[in-house]
């Protein structure tokens, strides 16, 4: 965070200046849901800190997106000390700031009693079934994945191909533009159909990220048509 309040994001290879698509409802997330003043009270220098976490899309587990928060924080970064913040504590700071951490399953586990080839995979806080996998940290911040057998067992979904109007209209639902809607007035913004092309448009790259980008979609184009088709819903939404 920069010393005007301004959060950057970014990825493992660069700042964004503008979010790619499949961050957008991440980044948003984060920024209406920050804690600035909270953050500001609790460190000599906000600068110094660096936030990491997922932007959950689907790309194979469909998980319970209405449920499921766009970011869940994973770890906290502290450039002065440079060390990572101890899980607990990095765990509570998420959630002062208001923001969901990833869940964390079991903690101080003797490395003796550890065995990666007979781990069981915990169920999922997410959806009906296993997790993808479970982060392995030590006290040095080293780190590994151990990858469930869920994803070995994701089909192989089809690519979501056509004309950018036509993919519009089939996911502009009523369902996706009212829960844009109510997003907007929970975060005490005006429903304007800007507002609600926006959210509807992060929405369904969100929900839908790993068909379309096998299609590959015109993300712009695919902006374009959302708008249209958002405008044309809410109209329709109006009238009944």
């Amino acid at each position: 965070m920069k010393s005007s309040g301004r959060l950057l994001f970014g990825d493992r290879d660069c700042v964004f200046d503008d979010p790619p698509p499949p961050h957008e409802c991440a980044v948003r997330h984060v920024r209406e849901r920050f804690d600035r003043d909270a953050f500001r009270d609790a460190v000599d220098e906000p600068r110094s800190y660096v936030f990491f976490g997922v932007a959950p899309c689907h790309v194979g587990i469909d998980y319970d997106w209405e449920r499921m928060p766009p970011f869940l924080g994973r770890a906290i970064w502290n450039e002065t000390d440079e060390r990572l913040v101890p899980i607990d504590e990095s765990e509570r700071v998420f959630e002062r700031l208001g923001l969901t951490p990833v869940n964390t399953f079991q903690k101080e586990l003797n490395v003796r009693d550890f065995h990666p080839d007979r781990l069981d995979i915990p169920e999922s806080a997410w959806y009906d079934g296993p997790a993808a996998g479970v982060i392995v940290e030590n006290r040095r911040g080293g780190r590994a994945l151990v990858q469930g057998p869920v994803l070995d067992e994701v089909d192989d979904y089809e690519p979501i191909r056509g004309e950018p109007n036509a993919i519009a209209a089939d996911l502009v639902t009523d369902t996706r533009v009212r829960r844009a809607i109510e997003a907007a007035e929970a975060a005490r913004k005006s429903p304007t159909t800007d507002e609600v092309h926006a959210r509807v448009f992060e929405t369904v790259v969100r929900e839908e990220y790993g068909r379309l980008d096998r299609g590959r979609v015109d993300w712009k184009a695919l902006r374009s048509a959302i708008g249209s088709a958002v405008a044309e819903k809410r109209s329709t939404l109006t009238e009944r």
